[in-house]
């Protein structure tokens, strides 16, 4: 058995507009890189946290990463085994991107790689999860499953970890800028309304249905058609700045589509090739800056990988 291991786990666009709690997708880039070394001392520890400002709970049971490797150890009845993890963070907290959700999946993957791979990578996502739930304050998938597995998934049932991966057309690129605002998750699920119209659900049902379809056919036009989200985006686009001069913009420089990824503030476009991409980056970064808002923006192809060892 190895005595240390670095796995980056990438970020994720929670939700893909259209399918709140049931759809995200796998980024190239950013991510969280998670080093774990093992100990002579039972237990999980961690010892550094590196590359933000933002205070991140050291105590392991209140540490996503540690949380997901502690619930780990306990499903393998590993009581003497001890981990001693550090994480490095290359992505933005509270930015939409599952930054929690990579910190818990690279460090599951890793003790899970220490330890001689005793479970596949599928079954490390119920621990995943439960890491990440001490962020969001309850299990959600969307953000867990694309950067454990990768490529774009679907979440039939949340409780039963029901998750299927679904065709990744050539080509489908993602352009994203993140505005240097935060929104935490938990907060900002607070906010949304409990009941929806009969109307609005049947119209996003068949924008959820349609999209699929659209990954399974590889039909681009179909996507810029149907990734409309009537429910959920109209709650949180007023908490995001300039977010519908942004969607324009990305719109107008010849994106498929354009929403929010997962609570935000971090606003995504599905694009049909790398030059695209790139161009509806930096057309809706421009919007951000000339309104005085710093922003990073990024283009990156669907990872089909999830999260890898270094």
């Amino acid at each position: 058995m190895n005595n240390s291991i670095r796995v980056f786990a990438p970020a994720t666009i929670g939700n893909i507009g259209i399918g709140f709690d049931v759809l995200g997708l796998c980024l190239e880039h950013p991510g969280d890189l998670i080093t774990i070394r093992s100990s002579e001392r039972p237990g999980v520890r961690i010892q550094k946290i590196s590359g933000t400002t933002i205070p991140i709970p050291t105590d392991p049971q209140h540490n996503t990463a540690s949380v997901a490797v502690i619930r780990l150890l306990e499903h393998l009845e590993l009581n003497a085994v001890g981990f001693d993890i550090e994480i490095e963070k290359q992505m933005p907290f509270g930015s939409g991107l599952g930054s929690s959700a990579a910190s818990a999946v690279a460090a599951v993957v890793a003790a899970n790689e220490l330890l001689g791979n005793p479970l596949s990578r599928r079954a490390l996502l119920p621990f995943a999860c439960d890491g990440e739930a001490v962020s969001t304050g309850g299990r959600v998938v969307d953000n867990v499953a694309p950067s454990l597995l990768g490529g774009i998934v679907l979440i039939r049932d949340i409780p039963s970890l029901d998750v299927m991966q679904l065709p990744v057309p050539k080509a489908l690129y993602a352009a994203l800028v993140y505005p240097h605002i935060q929104i935490l998750t938990a907060d900002s699920r607070s906010k949304l309304q409990e009941t929806v119209s009969l109307k609005d659900y049947i119209r996003q049902s068949a924008n959820l249905a349609s999209f699929i379809h659209a990954l399974h056919t590889s039909d681009f036009e179909l996507i810029r058609r149907c990734l409309h989200d009537i429910i959920v985006e109209p709650q949180r686009a007023p908490g995001i700045p300039h977010f519908y001069e942004v969607k324009k913009a990305a719109m107008e420089a010849g994106a498929l589509a354009c929403s929010i990824s997962g609570s935000g503030p971090t606003i995504f476009a599905l694009c049909g090739d790398a030059e695209i991409a790139e161009r509806t980056a930096a057309e809706m970064a421009q919007v951000f800056q000339k309104n005085g808002i710093q922003n990073t923006p990024y283009c990156s192809e669907v990872n089909t990988l999830g999260a890898t060892v270094r």
